[in-house]
């Protein structure tokens, strides 16, 4: 099960019936996102395999997960605070049992992103989960 934020986000796509608006929806999530500090954009931080330029900033506070992240690219962005939703706050422990591949799929998102929006939004996933584990 996921957590409240993101399931909040899988009943509102459930009323956006279109594509456009899900887009749209998504778009704006990433643009109400906390800034990430631009001392945090750094080779370390920049997650590789994406096609726009990505960075992501995890720390852990107490044994719960948090992290921060953006993109030059606004869609992208939008991924990144769904990844949010699902994994920011979570219990360290939890983050590898967290299949985002199938909460994802909930959303539809597979069938929508081009190939290269797929292969970045593994990429970030596959980084979450080797920070988690670390």
């Amino acid at each position: 099960m996921a957590q409240a934020a993101f399931e909040d986000v899988v009943e509102d796509f459930e009323f956006l019936e279109d594509w456009e608006d899900r887009y749209r929806m998504v778009i704006e999530m990433g643009k109400d996102m906390e800034p990430m500090p631009e001392a945090l954009k750094v080779p370390a931080t920049k997650v590789e395999g994406c096609a726009s330029q990505v960075w992501l900033h995890m720390t852990p506070e107490d044994e719960v997960f948090r992290f921060q992240g953006d993109s030059d690219a606004l869609i992208v962005k939008g991924l990144i605070a769904l990844l949010h939703r699902l994994y920011d706050g979570l219990p360290l422990s939890e983050v590898p049992g967290v299949d985002a591949r199938a909460e994802l799929g909930r959303l539809g998102l597979h069938e929508h992103l081009s190939a290269q929006r797929s292969n970045g939004l593994r990429a970030m996933i596959e980084r979450i989960r080797q920070e988690a584990a670390a």
